[in-house]
């Protein structure tokens, strides 16, 4: 599994429609509105690096809006849900 966030600047009035179709896009699974020097984060789970590669590189291009990405590749992922999964055998 690959994972990665992807920091996104919105045009100007753009980001709640930026928001809504990148969150429809296969891989990504959440899209969060946030204060700082981004408008928006998105959550992308995929199987393979090239399947990564689509979606920031092709699916996010056609996203009409985005002013400017930044991606970050997880190289290890910790969630309360994977460590409560462990402990029940």
């Amino acid at each position: 599994m690959v994972s990665a966030l992807v920091l996104i600047n919105a045009a100007r009035g753009q980001i709640e429609s930026v928001g809504e179709e990148i969150a429809a896009i296969p891989g990504v699974t959440e899209v969060f509105s946030v204060a700082g020097r981004v408008d928006l984060v998105a959550s992308i789970r995929v199987s393979t690096n090239d399947e990564l590669a689509d979606v920031v590189s092709r699916r996010f291009a056609q996203v009409e809006g985005i002013a400017a990405t930044e991606t970050l590749i997880a190289f290890r992922v910790y969630s309360r849900e994977d460590l409560e999964a462990g402990f029940s055998l």
